[in-house]
């Protein structure tokens, strides 16, 4: 057979012919990255699902990911730079840069934050520091506006001067608020209901009937019926595992947080009768990012736990809102992307890992406890208009004592500002509010005599979802806080589908012009309801749509 031999191409000397490579394919790992990846991942598993675990231990040690840092992990874990490259962009809280100085100052400017100034705090802190300056969505300390964030230090109702201070003392870390540890919550009676579900003296039949008769609905904002819930994993054939979301995004919310900061064993023992009943095998904590004092507190606390039970796993988010969303929060526990999955099928039947997963919310579980304890009947006692149960209303805005509220399901809004907030701020008349964070909408002062619960607003066009209450009052511009809200919306999309995403940044270009296309906001809400994958782009048109529903004059409708 004869040979053939390549032929040089006449334009181009050279092709045909395969030629040596100056450089080997790809991003080339250097010896010094591999060391520092190396000793930063010393004694620590290299598990697919813990990238975004080791990727934080990068970003805390520099203040950045360095891509030569980024490619050395990629090794270490055995793979692809693309795949880490991706996850690592995909998260806001992962500043992937080889140039950049570190963010060092972190401004909150959702609505509650902007509402007290934030606007003014970011501007005069840029103008007195070179340090690094980034703007922020809700950080979850929205009582406490404006809030500035140095490093991991949380400065609640910030003044510049208190933020260069901070930057001038190193003050970086954390500053744990007083809770109740594990020896002083046992001497309280804690963990005895859990004893006894171990011991049998307590059936897991009790603890569902009593979740059943008190008629608990899920805390994380969609009100799912926990026994229920409970029952449907119970009855799942194979492994089944448990995962708690505590990353709660939605602006206006930081119920989790108080309950996690205080009280956090009331949380961990619900948690764990909740595994014993449905026979999770592990567990995982899913704790935005936001929240480094709750998270140094479960560290601590956790420690303390006996070895007896499911094995507990504490995994840190990133900053992504749609991860509250919870087959997203169950991509990135698994060290992906939070992308919201399809379903069917449900996280219920296929979920972390591939495994029958129980999902619930910090404060469904915090309640467990107490509601087998002290019967479905105490529980049924709270209420007003026919509604039962206790909410932990998340309060901020224009009203005298913001602050986590437990009251009763049913309380309008009138009544919890005068009864639980100290009335409205010296100054200010009620226009609107948020009953239940960017998502639930706006709605007016007329309607501060309708029962806040699930089933009470939806008429309105709004819901209380997580009990988020923002307050509004005539110092208020409402297309301004639309608009502040749309921009969260398109912020926080994953990007996954188009509905969202691109709708979310038209919606956020329309609502930014002097008059408003009210034909194409209203078609593009309609695509985005229609359309979208997950809540978050379901919701996002809420508040363009309340306004116009309840402040036709305020948009020029």
């Amino acid at each position: 057979m004869q040979s053939v031999q390549a032929v040089p191409n006449a334009r181009h000397p050279g092709a045909g012919r395969r030629m040596a490579r100056d450089t080997p394919k790809g991003r080339q790992v250097t010896d010094a990255a591999r060391q520092a990846v190396a000793a930063l991942l010393a004694g620590r598993d290299r598990q697919r699902d813990l990238l975004i675990e080791h990727l934080h231990l990068i970003q805390d040690a520099h203040g950045r990911i360095p891509t030569d840092l980024l490619a050395a992990l990629a090794e270490a874990m055995r793979l692809s730079f693309a795949e880490v490259f991706e996850v690592a962009t995909f998260y806001a809280h992962f500043d992937v840069t080889d140039t950049d100085p570190p963010v060092e100052i972190r401004v909150c400017d959702s609505i509650a934050c902007q509402m007290q100034g934030a606007d003014a705090l970011a501007a005069a802190i840029a103008a007195g520091t070179p340090a690094r300056l980034q703007r922020v969505p809700c950080v979850g300390r929205c009582d406490l506006a404006p809030v500035a964030v140095v490093g991991q230090n949380t400065l609640d109702r910030a003044t510049p001067d208190q933020v260069f201070a901070a930057l001038a003392e190193g003050a970086t870390q954390p500053v744990l608020p007083p809770s109740i540890d594990y020896d002083r919550y046992r001497l309280n009676g804690g963990y005895q209901t859990l004893a006894r579900l171990r011991a049998g003296a307590l059936t897991a039949e009790a603890v569902l009937q009593a979740l059943d008769d008190a008629r608990l609905a899920g805390k994380g904002g969609a009100g799912f019926p926990t026994g229920r819930k409970w029952r449907t994993v119970r009855d799942q054939p194979g492994t089944k595992l448990m995962a708690v979301n505590g990353d709660e995004g939605e602006p206006g919310t930081f119920k989790d947080r108080h309950y996690l900061e205080t009280d956090p064993h009331r949380f961990l023992e619900g948690m764990l009768i909740a595994a014993e009943v449905v026979g999770a095998a592990e567990i995982y904590i899913y704790l935005r990012d936001e929240y480094p004092a709750a998270r140094a507190i479960l560290t601590a606390e956790l420690a303390k736990l006996p070895a007896d039970g499911p094995r507990i796993h504490l995994r840190r988010g990133a900053g992504a809102y749609v991860c509250g969303e919870e087959s997203a929060m169950l991509e990135s526990i698994e060290g992906k992307r939070g992308l919201p999955r399809h379903k069917p099928p449900f996280v219920f039947q296929v979920g972390l890992f591939g495994h029958p997963t129980l999902v619930n919310n910090v404060e469904t579980l915090w309640w467990v406890r107490d509601i087998v304890e002290r019967g479905p009947a105490w529980w049924r006692g709270h209420g007003r208009r026919d509604r039962t149960g206790l909410i932990s209303f998340s309060v901020s805005g224009r009203v005298a004592h913001p602050g986590v509220k437990l009251a009763p399901a049913g309380i309008s809004l009138r009544e919890l500002i005068d009864e639980y907030c100290g009335g409205i701020a010296p100054g200010h008349t009620l226009r609107g509010y948020l009953p239940g964070g960017a998502s639930g909408g706006i709605l007016p002062a007329t309607l501060a005599d309708v029962a806040l619960d699930f089933g009470t607003l939806e008429q309105y066009g709004s819901f209380i979802g997580s009990a988020a209450v923002v307050v509004f009052s005539q110092a208020d511009d409402l297309r301004a806080v639309a608009l502040n809200l749309m921009r969260f919306f398109r912020h926080e999309s994953c990007g996954q589908c188009t509905p969202c995403r691109l709708g979310t940044e038209k919606a956020a270009a329309l609502m930014d012009q002097p008059d408003w296309d009210w034909p194409l906001l209203q078609e593009l809400s309609a695509v985005m309801r229609d359309a979208s994958i997950c809540g978050l782009g379901q919701a996002a048109p809420n508040p363009v749509l309340t306004l116009l529903r309840h402040f036709p004059e305020v948009v020029g409708a």
